[in-house]
């Protein structure tokens, strides 16, 4: 499988979130992000992989999410974006987060690796 396809990014993704709802987003995206990748967040905050990997695990777990509309954007030679629509809920949350999200990913020594992932809200 080509690993910056469509598929396989989804995959990622879906592995990400699913990190993410069992509180062990720090220990996924610690493997998964590239050493100078970052996070931006919709409040603003840029996250570094190692405030990542301190830090996710201790946020609080998403209860459900879906993805959607999801588009890859080629960025170069082994490189690509995946774009996508997201909407998730916490227990307790009356609104879901529903957010455009952007993924990029390069390939180093054959396996795609995050680089950049940046959320755009459309909630707020």
């Amino acid at each position: 499988m080509d690993e910056l396809s469509l598929d396989a990014l989804l995959a990622l993704e879906h592995g990400g979130w699913d990190a993410l709802c069992r509180s062990a987003g720090g220990d996924f995206y610690g493997e998964l992000m590239t050493a100078e990748a970052v996070m931006i967040l919709v409040n603003g905050m840029i996250l570094d992989r190692a405030t990542i990997a301190a830090t996710l695990n201790e946020s609080p777990p998403w209860s459900s999410y879906t993805l959607s509309e999801t588009r890859l954007v080629p960025t170069g030679q082994d490189a690509t974006a995946l774009v996508y629509r997201a909407s998730a809920r916490r227990d307790g949350q009356d609104e879901p987060f529903i957010a455009l999200m952007a993924s990029h990913y390069r390939l180093v020594d054959g396996r795609a690796r995050l680089t950049l992932y940046q959320q755009t809200t459309i909630t707020h």
